[in-house]
């Protein structure tokens, strides 16, 4: 690690532990206000949360066969809002659907590996990332979306964090661009009860926005999801939940994907649509985007350079950017639209299966 670098680091770290001590004194303060009526109702959402019956289907394989040039190289690692634990079909599947985007996007094969696992903590990232290098050594594109278990499980912020930025610079020095879908607000979660839902918010906004430090500080791009499905979820809950009360539905992954998509298609060197800043756009000090992002779900930040330099006085310079209005327009529909019908979706190679999944024997299934 060179001096720029480690300076780079321990900035972030020190940022992450801003972060961290909020985190205890809401921690401090809930336990004071009603610890047993918390611990209660973590039980009672517990209860009422469905364990994993089984793996979500897998994607793996070659989207847009019918494209010039050589496979687009994407790797996918997470937990289950990476995986899509919930859906039925692989085409459903956040990964497929980026695969999908990105190939009709940019007319180019995209070859998908998925290795995100249902109930992953950002302690279990070393694995993935060592499985998915081993397997591809030289991937163009890594997308990464952790959290949501770091909160349920009150992971330390910093370890988590710590775990999420060696995953950043593993594929970083693999020549791969990553992008960072950081915690979401599971402050939204319908089987979570007031109080334990505020503080489960408070802690995943405080996760996010340490995430989102660490990680474009290690050379990602991040996209906060945060409470992005939130108003749709109470709106249609049926449409949007899973059947477990807890995990989006297609329509809800479609929706995340469609925020993470063209954060993915910058990062690949996409024509950009539109030139010209929105409101609320910019560049800001890395802490300050990291804070708006976690409070503005599909909000982009990545590195930028102000007069040639990649610092000031607060930090490193970061672009904040609210792409989603922009892409796709409000609602699963425009969502759908975006990825279009889906039912002719599905890779056409498919790969051999990961070690905890059973992969379907035929392209037919796949669809």
């Amino acid at each position: 690690m060179g001096a720029a670098e480690a300076a780079a680091w321990r900035t972030a770290a020190r940022t992450v532990a801003r972060f961290t001590a909020v985190g205890a004194g809401v921690t401090a303060f809930g336990a004071v206000a009603g610890a047993a009526l918390i611990v209660g109702q973590a039980e009672q959402a517990r209860r009422r949360i469905p364990q994993a019956q089984e793996p979500p289907p897998r994607g793996d394989g070659v989207y847009g066969t019918r494209f010039p040039g050589e496979p687009i190289e994407m790797v996918v690692v997470g937990d289950s809002s990476a995986a899509g634990y919930g859906v039925h079909k692989p085409r459903e599947t956040p990964g497929a659907l980026l695969a999908t985007g990105v190939s009709r996007r940019l007319q180019r094969p995209v070859r998908l590996h998925r290795h995100a696992v249902v109930g992953a903590l950002s302690a279990g990232l070393p694995h993935q990332v060592e499985a998915a290098l081993e397997r591809t050594p030289r991937p163009d594109v890594a997308v990464i979306i952790i959290g949501g278990n770091d909160v349920t499980h009150r992971t330390s912020t910093h370890i988590a964090v710590r775990h999420l930025v060696n995953a950043v610079r593993k594929f970083r020095g693999a020549g791969a661009r990553v992008i960072v879908g950081t915690c979401p607000d599971l402050g939204t979660i319908q089987p979570i009860q007031p109080p334990l839902r505020w503080l489960a918010g408070r802690w995943s906004r405080q996760l996010a926005a340490a995430q989102t430090v660490a990680s474009v500080e290690a050379g990602a791009w991040t996209v906060s999801l945060g409470d992005l499905l939130g108003p749709r979820f109470a709106a249609e809950p049926a449409r949007m939940f899973g059947l477990d009360r807890f995990h989006p539905s297609a329509d809800g992954y479609a929706l995340a994907a469609a925020a993470m998509l063209p954060s993915v298609l910058a990062a690949l060197g996409a024509p950009e649509e539109r030139v010209a800043l929105a409101a609320g756009e910019g560049v800001r000090s890395l802490p300050q985007a990291a804070q708006e992002a976690a409070r503005q779900p599909g909000t982009e930040v990545s590195g930028t350079q102000v007069a040639g330099r990649d610092r000031g006085p607060a930090g490193r310079w970061a672009q904040l950017r609210r792409r989603p209005a922009a892409w796709f327009g409000p609602g699963p529909g425009g969502a759908r639209r975006l990825f279009g019908n889906l039912r002719g979706t599905a890779p056409t190679l498919p790969l051999e299966p990961a070690r905890d999944d059973a992969e379907p024997s035929t392209v037919e299934e796949l669809a």
